[in-house]
């Protein structure tokens, strides 16, 4: 398995291969190979800063002699004007890594500004905002990063860190006391340990992970408000509770004041408008 630096790499060579190809053309027959020039990020709306350490990352991997100034940090709230980092190199260099560091320093910032304004929507309640695996293919470690700079809180990182048993899985086992022992069997065979959430989708589902166990968390899977506040009050705490599927910026708080540990919104990272941001010479 790859690390989450590795995964990094991978991306920014990835990205690069796939902007660059066999080369710049338009830089190269303009653009002297000694020229030396300076470029600003430029703020242009307001929102939640994010990105700024996968940025220093994609100039030193394209060109280590890049020289960079940061004047603001990740999770900074930014307005239109502000200058996050001047960057000071080859005008070649900041002409071919200019698009990519843009493309993904606004998409993170887009995600953390998204984040931080559900975040806020559940002040003085005691529920978190999770992310979901509905992410860019590729760029999941750097969105569950923008996620965090806004203050939401990561859900598994993908299949591999957790087991959640989703309404499938309950069905091709056969029920949820079945989905629920093969789980245990499979953990101890492999000498694992991993935390168990399991998805419900009636009053019924929930009787039966309470008599069963072996659940750390339950997935409320499209449950109104009010079966919400019900199916709370009848797990106690017992186990973890996570409210999933249907719910709106508008309806989040509701959910939240039922008294759910977890709000799940694929919202987050799914269809988020990115920062609108630029790179200019300066």
């Amino acid at each position: 398995m790859y690390t989450v630096d590795e995964l990094n790499d991978r991306l920014i060579d990835l990205s690069f291969a796939e902007d660059i190809g066999d080369g710049d053309h338009t830089t190269l027959c303009c653009i002297p190979e000694e020229a030396m020039g300076k470029s600003k990020l430029l703020i242009k709306e307001e929102g939640v800063l994010a990105g700024m350490r996968i940025a220093r990352e994609v100039f030193h991997r394209f060109d280590p002699t890049m020289q960079i100034e940061t004047f603001m940090n990740d999770g900074d709230h930014v307005k239109p004007g502000d200058v996050p980092m001047i960057v000071t190199g080859k005008v070649r260099s900041l002409l071919q890594t200019e698009r990519l560091m843009l493309n993904i320093m606004q998409r993170m910032s887009g995600i953390a500004t998204m984040t931080a304004r559900y975040v806020k929507r559940l002040e003085g309640t005691n529920t978190h905002v999770l992310d979901t695996r509905k992410t860019t293919p590729g760029m999941r470690m750097l969105e569950k990063e923008a996620v965090k700079i806004g203050g939401g809180v990561n859900h598994r990182i993908g299949l591999f860190d957790m087991i959640l048993l989703k309404d499938n899985h309950v069905d091709f086992c056969g029920g949820i006391a079945q989905a629920l022992d093969r789980c245990a069997a499979y953990q101890k065979a492999k000498g694992l340990h991993l935390k168990v959430e399991i998805e419900v989708r009636s009053f019924d589902e929930i009787r039966q992970v309470m008599e069963h166990g072996g659940a750390d968390r339950i997935m409320l899977d499209n449950f109104s408000v009010e079966d919400t506040r019900k199916a709370v009050e009848m797990i106690g705490h017992r186990f973890e509770t996570e409210s999933s599927g249907g719910i709106t910026f508008d309806t989040l708080r509701d959910y939240a004041e039922c008294g759910v540990d977890y709000i799940s919104v694929g919202a987050l990272t799914h269809s988020v408008k990115g920062l609108d941001m630029s790179f200019k010479a300066c």
